[in-house]
């Protein structure tokens, strides 16, 4: 069994409340949940209008699998025109740790 994390720290454009940031960040996280069928989350600066960091998890059985829908989700992210993606944090747990 392998199991596979992301954590997108974002910058959202032109937001001026927390209303505004809901209709941004949870297209996004909805998309990555059907798309992908991952566990996908809003997990950090959630008072803050225009940060966001979205968390993602997946498990999967085939190492390569797991790899694969990661980088999938990773350019999701990075091609939405309403956020900047200021990093990346992948984690990977495999059958040894």
């Amino acid at each position: 069994m392998y199991v596979g994390t992301l954590s997108f720290d974002l910058l959202l454009g032109d937001v001026r409340s927390l209303k505004e940031k809901r209709s941004v960040v949870r297209p996004i996280v909805a998309e990555l949940q059907r798309k992908y069928a991952v566990s996908a989350a809003e997990v950090d600066h959630m008072d803050l209008h225009r940060r966001a960091v979205i968390g993602l998890a997946l498990v999967s059985g085939d190492a390569g699998h797991l790899s694969d829908i990661l980088d999938r989700c990773e350019r999701l992210v990075a091609a939405r025109p309403e956020v900047e993606l200021l990093s990346v944090r992948r984690r990977f747990h495999g059958e040894d740790d």
